[in-house]
Parts: structure tokens; C-alpha cells; sequence
């Protein structure tokens, strides 16, 4: 007898899914309304607003909101019409991939519609069923959900270990060698959730003992690090060792979209066999003339990143002083470590946003093993220092009911509904 396909969907609503219920709306799917900023509404209240990925306040900027208005008013939403490959390429477009590169210091580089749609794509096109993939085990879903449409070998590695990386290199080289195939490595410039910038430096050295070529996500290090915020290659000085540099337009130009950056041929290759891009519509024209702004923003305004990094210093050193664990961060990405369940985290996070007026995201199992809870908090340009006094103040209040059992107590309160 076959079962119901969707017996096992109302057996198991998933890890997250169960808590559905009393979580919908408001801990997870929240509706933050208002203009995007430091400060934002969030369930009628005003709230310092630390999970945005605006790092540098381009959102709102007037500057961007005058270019995206225009282009949306003279363009619209539809034009281009369809693939680029058919009837939707632009000599805007060709400008925007002519700038990422020469900003990164590639030869070449191709627009994608959305990142994680475009890294899933990228992945799929650059191996073949006789090459072997190496990766990070922190590594984004994107990539995660690309290794998993490979159809030959995979190794996985500790994260961020180099011991580890070398191990799983030797196994894919022995691979290889039965195969016929190549190796690709792939690693983040920076790891969204704790904050920790992918040991670049040390895997491009492993390329003068181990042929494989490097893919890097680099979705948080654009924008924030390196000089002129070029990347995370160019923080740790080995932005010629990736062969495959990503980033995204969703975090520090606060847009749509991203571009994938390296050689010239390599770049070709994935515009023409990255399906995602080849039978999808092309990157609307206001987001197209939008990044143009942005990016020229960053080249020229770099007092925007340093504003980032004085409210990330501020913010992360005024948390430590307080006694808080905030991991191995590097980078701004803020990670606040605390010991709890799901349901004591969730009295904790109510607390903090209507009692305190801090909006941050909370991060639990199965996102981060069971009894830890990350309090996840984004700085951006647009934050101001009475944004981070206030939010160490709420921190150091909630702590203390954490840590006294006060939580546990409304929780099972809660759960007993």
C-alpha cells in the first residue's frame, strides 16, 4: 500500500515547525515596519533594531532611494523582459559586471538574480560527477543545498580546521586520481553566524601541496572588510588564490541580487551553464542601476565603513567588558552566547523586545546544538552609541533573569497553555 505523501508532513512539522504555533509572528516570520533603520516598529513599539543586513545604511540613503525611484518610474519592474540570454541583457548589466570585477580585482564577472539560488547554480555547473567537492561543515545552506546536487564525491571538514582540511584534500586527491576529476574547494569569507572570517590565508598555501581550485562565499566580508571593504581575500591578502569570488547585494548594498567573479573563461563557462541564470527572468532594472549606485557609494564614501566598525568596536568590546561570550567573532557580526532551551529563549526574547525595546534574532537548535541560545546582532552604519548603551543595559538585565531561573519559570508557564 503506498502512504499519503503528506503523512509524515502532519506526523513531523520539522524542529522549527512544532513550535509553529506559539512562535509564528513573532519569533520567527516578525513583521518589523517602518522605514529601515537603527530604529524600527515591531508589534506597535519603537525598537533599536539590531538584524538588518544594512551594514553600511545604504537602505534608505537618500542618494539610493533617488536612484531606485527613478529607474523604477522611467524603467518599471518587468524591463528587461526575460533571460538574458534571450531578450534581457542590458548595457547596464554588462556595466555593473565590468565594476564588481575591476572592485574585486577579477578579470570577469557575471550577475545572478539572488545568491543562494546563484551559489546552488554555480556549484552544480563547476563540478562533474567525476570531480570531488571539499567544504567547510558551517557553511551556508546555499552551499550545503549545491554539494547535494553533486552527483560524485564529497568530503566535509571541521570547521575553520586546517588539520581537518588537509586530511579531507589528501582523500579527495586520492579520489581524484581513480576518477579523472578535479577538486573543488569551497569555504566562506566570513561564517554569517559566528562571525568567524574562513582561514583564507591557510587554504590558499595548502594550493602548493594539493592541485584543487577555491570557491569563496564571501555574502558578509563585501562591503565590510579588506581595504575600500573589497572582501575578506583582500583583508587576509589572498584575493588572487580564489579562483571563484561570490558576493551578494544583500547585505552591505542592502539589495537584490549578487555576482560570482574570477577568470575570464571560468566566468564564461558559468554564464553559459549556470541553469539558474540561463531559463530565469533577467535582474530588474532598478536593481541593476541601484547597485550601480551602491557600489560607486562604497568606492567613494569610506567613511561609511568606518562608521560601521566604530559602532562594531563599540558594540562588541562593551558586551566582553560586561562579561558576555561572544565567541571568536572577527568581523561585525555579533554573537551573543547564552545556556537555555527553546522555550526559556523565547520568554527571554519577549522580554527584550517589549520590555526593553531591543530587536535582535535568536538562534536555536537545530540551527546551533540544543542548549544554546545565540542572541545574533547586526551593527550598521545607521546605529548610534546610545543604540549600543541601551542594548548592553537590556542584554545585562535579561542575563539575570536567565541565570535565576526566572525564564524557565514563564516558560513552563507558557508551554502549559
Amino acid at each position: 500500500m503506498v502512504k499519503d505523501l503528506f503523512d509524515r508532513i502532519k506526523g513531523d512539522k520539522g524542529p522549527l515547525g512544532k513550535w509553529a504555533d506559539k512562535a509564528e509572528g513573532y519569533y520567527v516570520f516578525p513583521k518589523l515596519e517602518g522605514p529601515i533603520s537603527n530604529r524600527m516598529q515591531f508589534n506597535g513599539k519603537s525598537v533599536v533594531t539590531w538584524s538588518i543586513n544594512d551594514y553600511l545604511g545604504l537602505a534608505n540613503h537618500p542618494e539610493v532611494l533617488k536612484v531606485d525611484g527613478e529607474s523604477a518610474a522611467t524603467d518599471g519592474m518587468a524591463y528587461p523582459m526575460g533571460a538574458r540570454m534571450m531578450s534581457g541583457h542590458t548595457k547596464y548589466h554588462e556595466q555593473l559586471e565590468r565594476e564588481c570585477a575591476e572592485f574585486v580585482g577579477k578579470e570577469a564577472s557575471y550577475l545572478v538574480n539572488f545568491g543562494y539560488q546563484g551559489m546552488v547554480s554555480a556549484i552544480d555547473a563547476l563540478v562533474g560527477k567525476d570531480d570531488i567537492i571539499v567544504y567547510d561543515m558551517d557553511t551556508h545552506a546555499c552551499i550545503i543545498d549545491g554539494v547535494r546536487l553533486h552527483a560524485g564525491k564529497r568530503f566535509v571538514y571541521r570547521h575553520n580546521d586546517i588539520e581537518s582540511c588537509e586530511k579531507n584534500l589528501k582523500r579527495a586527491t586520492k579520489m581524484a586520481e581513480k576518477t579523472g576529476g578535479g577538486i573543488l574547494l569551497v569555504s566562506e569569507g566570513v561564517f554569517g553566524m559566528r562571525g568567524e572570517q574562513g582561514r583564507l590565508a591557510e587554504i590558499v598555501a595548502l594550493k602548493e601541496k594539493y592541485n584543487f581550485r577555491l570557491l569563496v562565499d564571501d555574502a558578509h566580508g563585501f562591503g565590510t572588510l579588506g581595504e575600500g571593504g573589497r572582501g575578506t581575500g583582500f583583508e587576509q591578502g589572498v584575493q588572487d588564490g580564489i579562483d571563484v569570488y561570490f558576493a551578494t547585494f544583500a547585505k552591505s548594498m542592502a539589495g537584490i541580487g549578487a555576482f560570482f567573479a574570477g577568470d575570464k573563461d571560468v566566468v564564461q563557462y558559468l554564464q553559459y551553464n549556470m541553469r539558474s541564470q540561463m531559463f530565469a527572468k533577467s535582474l530588474p532594472m532598478p536593481m541593476v542601476k541601484g547597485a550601480l549606485k551602491r557600489l560607486d557609494m562604497i568606492r567613494t564614501m569610506p567613511e561609511l565603513k568606518d562608521k560601521l566598525w566604530e559602532i562594531t568596536n563599540a558594540l562588541q568590546s562593551g558586551l566582553r567588558n560586561a562579561g558576555f561570550d561572544l565567541g571568536t567573532t572577527q568581523t561585525c557580526i555579533t554573537p551573543v552566547y547564552l545556556k537555555g532551551e527553546i522555550p526559556e529563549a523565547m520568554a527571554m526574547v519577549h522580554d527584550l523586545r517589549e520590555n526593553h525595546g531591543v530587536f535582535c534574532s535568536i538562534v536555536v537548535y537545530p540551527v546551533i546544538p540544543k542548549g544554546l541560545i545565540i542572541l545574533r546582532l547586526i551593527p550598521t552604519a545607521r546605529h548610534t552609541m546610545e543604540d549600543v548603551k541601551e542594548t548592553i543595559e537590556a542584554f545585562t538585565a535579561i542575563r539575570e533573569k536567565l541565570e535565576n531561573g526566572t525564564y524557565k519559570k514563564i516558560a513552563e508557564t507558557i508551554m502549559a497553555e
